[in-house]
């Protein structure tokens, strides 16, 4: 089976999501979280349920998943794949919003 290689792709999701640019305090609209989570979608799936060895996000408690996001973000989580990347393209703002996000799913 081929393995896709979703690098290049959220790469460039998330180019476009920072040259539309968040300024910091600006708050996001629901459409705005929706085109953030758009980009996780494509390593945890639909909603963040993932099916396959990446781990599903989807109704993890908020203050966990904010904690992991600023830990990729500060590149103090040794040996991951692509997070610690992804995540330094992300506000603060915008990590707490997809945070959220993700833990209210399936409430």
């Amino acid at each position: 089976m081929r393995r896709k290689n979703v690098v290049p792709n959220a790469l460039a999701a998330l180019a476009l999501i920072g040259a539309a640019g968040t300024a910091s305090g600006q708050h996001l609209t629901a459409e705005d979280i929706s085109v953030l989570a758009g980009v996780c979608a494509n390593c945890h799936g639909p909603d963040g349920h993932s099916r396959g060895a990446i781990p599903g996000i989807a109704g993890k408690p908020y203050v966990a998943q904010l904690a992991l996001l600023q830990a990729f973000k500060a590149d103090s989580i040794p040996d991951t794949t692509v997070m610690n990347r992804l995540a330094k393209g992300y506000s603060d703002a915008e990590l707490d919003a997809l945070a959220r996000h993700f833990s209210e799913i399936g409430k």
